[in-house]
């Protein structure tokens, strides 16, 4: 139980301090650090996929200790098999080892059979590339995509040897500096992490390098509080301690305030503005092992305005910056070249969308005509899709599926998230799919959006069912497949539904029970509709994390230390053990707050005048602005025709982004062509 693993805190620590040879080698010999590998490699035949942790891999960088001044440890808080394909980590290690005077390395999450095995021998956290101890580096850099990979970071933290809370460090130890789309909520995480940025890392990774070499070169003055104010005092990066957080008596936050002069009350995401001048990654890393992503990804634009409700991801980019058809076609060329890929995966959050993505498309496949190499799109927007476009992008590759989400199973829950695709326009959109040779479309749905029914979850299966229906219409065949993924919905900060109530778990887990039914008990469709749905127990831990305070750092810590790890892994997930750590350790809160719990913080509604954790973080959007999109979701509901539509092609709305960040979209025609290569 929790209260054990509690109890247990100081035999804990005690294990930990085997990971402390990291420091003590950098304390007595600053010029250089030695690779852990020796004892490292003797663990290796003892633990499964030991491939992942000896690193060598095609395109990384091991640069000489002594030649940086700056020296950063990025780490992505999952298994290698998930880390090494994430372009975050991928171009912030390029962007820092491009610079004379730096270096990074990577690092990842350790299985336990490994874990066990390094606190055994004392081996501690440690990079792939030169095998160096975490606790060496300067900074410790965390991409977080997801909040489930924090337990993942307090095992590396404890494995380096690195004091757990951020108040508890020296100057010996490394600034641990959070990143990725789950740090535009840090607070959760506020006691473990000394510092958070928001928003795109390749420009100010670089300032907070030069920053760091400066107070090095200067002799460290101040220590570690000085080097955190000089990055807090910017406005660029957020340091949790230099801001106070008081509570109301109901448990709610009553403000959050800086607690010394000259920090501001805000802080402002980071938006790079010109893609084209940042082409990265230029040289794609090719893993030892396989991954989940077996391809060459290129960023072809970053940002989406096309409004849906439930999509943070959509929300934080903004706005929409389009790489031009010139860059992309040299990205494609110089990463085939450099990593051997043979499928390039075009990627943003609505590839289709690009202004110029036809002529991408007909320009790359005229381009590797007759090679191995394969083109895809992750992901298509069913009113964005066309067969020329389709067509395109598998000349050279497998016509395998074809995947669309139009995430709400009814029209009227479509309108609610702003998801303008009709049923109609779903199933012209397949049927034009399979009269061209495809066989299998897959559809991705969410369960629990805000005003959701039974009726609006079961309206899933008569839309697959027509998908068929259509399929065998128009195709003549009888091998048509239909799959019906479905995700639950998790309501995230800074979009229109973070005020809105979570649905539960129990009412998740029967709807999708009943869709279940309903599509198997079918005998003339059944059979050709896949269905895979995740239960909904880990998306409610997923938005106590997304949506929690300080307070739930705490649960954080109680579950992590009863030895909750992997929690994204449903094999290594406990829901119990989250609900039982959540109770004693909200439970444990001053009496004013013992109303606040797991419920407190998923199923509860939120009013406008909340102070919400992440108010003082600024997305650029208007918090104005987005309360008026949740009731215009709510007036949906009830019969509204309230549509919002994409800001690229109609006037602005107001959104607040452009004026506030400085910004401004940035979209073609640039009227370029993209030629096939020469011979030579």
């Amino acid at each position: 139980t929790c209260p054990r693993g509690a109890r247990a805190r100081g035999r804990t620590h005690a294990v930990a301090r085997a990971g402390q040879p990291a420091n003590a080698a950098r304390k007595a010999s600053p010029v250089t650090v030695e690779s852990v590998f020796p004892q490292l490699e003797a663990l290796l035949p003892l633990v499964t996929k030991p491939v992942q942790y000896v690193g060598g891999e095609l395109n990384a960088v091991s640069k000489p200790w002594e030649s940086a001044a700056v020296r950063w440890a990025l780490m992505y808080p999952d298994a290698y098999e998930v880390g090494v394909p994430n372009q975050g980590v991928q171009i912030l290690y390029e962007v820092i080892n491009e610079r004379d005077d730096a270096l990074a390395e990577r690092t990842y999450a350790v299985w336990p059979d490994l874990e066990r095995l390094m606190r055994e021998h004392g081996v501690p956290q440690f990079t792939v590339d030169g095998h160096r101890p975490v606790g060496a580096f300067d900074l410790l850099g965390l991409s977080f995509s997801t909040e489930l990979g924090y337990t993942n970071m307090l095992t590396a933290l404890d494995l380096a040897g690195i004091p757990l809370h951020a108040l508890d460090r020296t100057e010996d130890d490394p600034f641990v500096i959070a990143g990725g789309h789950a740090a535009f909520n840090p607070e959760p995480i506020a006691d473990f992490v000394d510092a958070a940025v928001l928003g795109d890392g390749e420009e100010i990774v670089l300032a907070i390098s030069e920053v760091v070499r400066e107070w090095k070169a200067a002799g460290r003055p101040g220590g570690r509080e000085e080097l955190l104010r000089r990055l807090a005092v910017s406005g660029s990066v957020y340091v949790p301690r230099f801001y106070d957080v008081t509570y109301a008596g109901d448990g709610a936050i009553e403000a959050v305030a800086p607690n010394r002069p000259g920090i501001p009350f805000r802080v402002r995401k980071h938006t790079l503005m010109d893609l084209d001048a940042w082409p990265y990654p230029a040289k794609p890393l090719v893993p030892l092992a396989e991954t989940v992503h077996e391809r060459f990804s290129v960023e072809i634009f970053r940002g989406c305005t096309r409004g849906c409700r439930f999509c943070q991801a959509g929300m934080i980019t903004r706005p929409v910056r389009e790489r031009s058809i010139g860059t992309i076609g040299d990205m494609v060329e110089n990463g085939i070249r450099k990593s051997g890929f043979e499928e390039v995966g075009l990627l943003s959050l609505s590839s289709a969308d690009h202004t110029e993505i036809g002529d991408i498309a007909s320009g790359l496949a005229d381009r590797y005509d007759g090679s191995n190499v394969s083109l895809s799109l992750p992901s298509t927007r069913v009113d964005a899709f066309n067969i020329t476009l389709a067509n395109e992008f598998s000349r050279n590759g497998r016509r395998s599926g074809l995947t669309f989400a139009p995430e709400g199973g009814s029209e009227r829950m479509r309108k609610v998230i702003n998801k303008m695709v009709t049923e109609e326009d779903l199933i012209r959109t397949v049927a034009t799919a399979y009269s061209h040779g495809w066989r299998q479309v897959k559809l991705y749905f969410m369960c629990g959006l805000p005003t959701e029914t039974d009726e609006d979850v079961l309206a899933i299966a008569d839309l697959a069912k027509q998908v068929i229906a259509k399929g065998r219409e128009v195709s003549g065949r009888n091998d048509i497949r239909c799959t019906v993924s479905i995700g639950g919905f998790v309501p995230k900060p800074h979009t229109p539904f973070q005020w809105a109530a979570q649905l539960d778990h129990e009412t998740t887990d029967e709807r999708l029970r009943r869709l279940r039914e309903v599509v198997r008990e079918d005998k003339r469709y059944g059979r050709a509709i896949g269905f895979r749905y995740h239960d909904g127990k880990p998306g409610a831990i997923e938005g106590l994390l997304s949506r929690g305070d300080r307070r739930v750092g705490r649960v954080i810590e109680a579950v992590w230390r009863d030895g909750g790890r992997f929690d994204g892994w449903s094999e290594h997930f406990s829901y119990d053990r989250w609900v039982t750590c959540a109770e004693a350790a909200l439970g444990a809160l001053p009496e004013e707050q013992r109303g606040v719990d797991l419920d407190w913080y998923t199923t509860r509604e939120r009013e406008y005048g909340e102070v919400l954790p992440w108010d003082h973080l600024d997305s650029g959007l208007d918090k104005d602005w987005l309360w008026a999109d949740w009731e215009d979701a709510l007036a949906v509901a009830d019969g509204a025709d309230v549509e919002v539509e994409d800001c690229r092609w109609t006037p602005c709305y107001d959104c607040g982004v452009c004026p506030e960040m400085g910004t401004e979209i940035q979209i073609g025609a640039t009227g370029q062509q993209l030629l096939p290569l020469s011979g030579g």
